[in-house]
């Protein structure tokens, strides 16, 4: 059976942990389609222009797997003030689904009380936003159906503790098959 992730793209997203942990999903053979908040060409961060898979408007709660926030200014704060993508946050983690966030976008998470009680990690500086998270320094942390990451060199890892929660072993597998350097942190 698929699995079907979203990643939310927002004007100011972090383009390297969009991009970095899609590729790393993409080889792991998990369908992780890119939704354009506020339009089909979302511009990051840092002036890098990407054309999402599909508009807000056209997500599909019923079959949706997961959701993945990528950071960046002003980014994160874009995705926080669609309600859109608040909602399908809420239905993944309400229904025990992934539910992932890197660098400040888990201060998101912290915001809507899901990191109560949880292991999480964010950029440096924003660990104050980790509502009820035990802090955790790691590059990525996963706490159940919540998966942290520390900031874009870790998007890699990342993607691969994403692949790994939908299928054991396949981001270990990938990230070797790229020969990235941290393989044995997984």
């Amino acid at each position: 059976m698929d699995m079907l992730v979203y990643m939310f793209l927002a004007e100011g997203f972090e383009e390297t942990e969009a991009i970095g942990c899609l590729d790393v999903l993409r080889r792991a053979e998990i369908e992780a389609l890119t939704v354009g908040v506020g339009g089909k060409e979302i511009k990051g961060s840092h002036g890098i222009s990407v054309v999402a898979d599909i508009e807000l408007e056209k997500i599909d709660f019923d079959s949706l797997d997961g959701v993945i926030l990528p950071g960046g200014m002003p980014g994160t704060m874009n995705l926080q003030a669609e309600e859109k993508v608040i909602e399908a946050v809420k239905h993944c983690a309400e229904n025990g689904k992934l539910v992932a966030a890197i660098c400040a976008a888990p201060m998101i998470l912290g915001k809507l009380g899901l990191l109560n009680g949880k292991r999480a990690t964010c950029y440096p500086g924003f660990e104050e936003f980790l509502e009820g998270a035990e802090l955790d320094d790691s590059l990525v942390s996963i706490d159940g159906n919540i998966v942290t990451g520390k900031g874009a060199g870790a998007s890699m890892l990342f993607g691969a503790r994403i692949a790994d929660w939908f299928k054991a072993g396949a981001g270990q597998e990938v990230l070797y098959m790229m020969q990235h350097p941290h393989i044995s942190s997984l």
